[in-house]
């Protein structure tokens, strides 16, 4: 069973940061490829980040922005996220999809708000 919880979202002021965490209850951690989506108002979800081993890949809007990063001895993922800008605005989501899989997993989201 898969259970991934996110913290660490809330309201921040434009130029401001936040860090993301997503704790993951899963068997095998550090094989999987996790990442990052949000999803602004009234948009559909998109790609933040994804990590696979040191491998990281980033949406064209947050790099140099946003660094994901991954602890596997404590089963959890990091979205750093510095100079927020108003269009971060969304729900984050953390993602899991294991090694060889095309199942991905979700966590419940949590609420990123940048605005003055």
């Amino acid at each position: 069973q898969v259970h991934l919880v996110e913290s660490g979202g809330g309201w921040v002021q434009p130029g401001g940061s936040l860090r993301l965490s997503c704790a993951a209850s899963v068997t095998i951690f550090n094989l999987a490829t996790m990442g990052w989506y949000r999803q602004p108002p009234g948009k559909q979800r998109e790609l933040v980040a994804t990590i696979r081993a040191e491998n990281t890949i980033y949406a064209d809007s947050v790099k140099g922005r946003f660094t994901i990063s991954r602890d596997n001895a404590k089963k959890t993922v990091y979205l750093q996220m510095n100079s927020l800008k108003p269009e971060d605005t969304a729900v984050y989501y953390c993602n899991y999809r294991p090694i060889l899989s095309q199942v991905d997993y979700w966590g419940q989201g949590t609420q990123v708000t940048v605005s003055s």
